[in-house]
């Protein structure tokens, strides 16, 4: 575990960052199975559109820090389809 005592302050932020976004990223999924296993059918959570968009965007804060292109375009048009997701969602109400 050398590498962290290799890193700056700031990468360590950032770091820190990015792995709560993945864990936020990743939660979102386990948070759709229960409330899908509690209805009985495939269903999505409004719950699972905010950790998708706070997810990411740690994720993309992660990535810009990090200067990859790939993840930081991934990111911007995931977090752009969660928020209108939300906004439908909403709306209809």
């Amino acid at each position: 575990m050398n590498i962290f005592f290799n890193l700056t302050f700031y990468e360590i932020i950032f770091l820190i960052i990015g792995f709560v976004g993945q864990g936020l990223f990743a939660s979102r999924f386990i948070v759709q199975w229960i409330y899908s296993e509690k209805k009985g059918e495939s269903s999505i959570p409004i719950l699972f559109w905010y950790l998708s968009i706070f997810g990411g965007i740690g994720l993309l804060i992660y990535a810009i820090s990090r200067k990859d292109p790939v993840i930081i375009t991934g990111q911007l048009f995931g977090i752009f389809i969660y928020v209108r997701n939300l906004i439908l969602i909403y709306k209809k109400k």
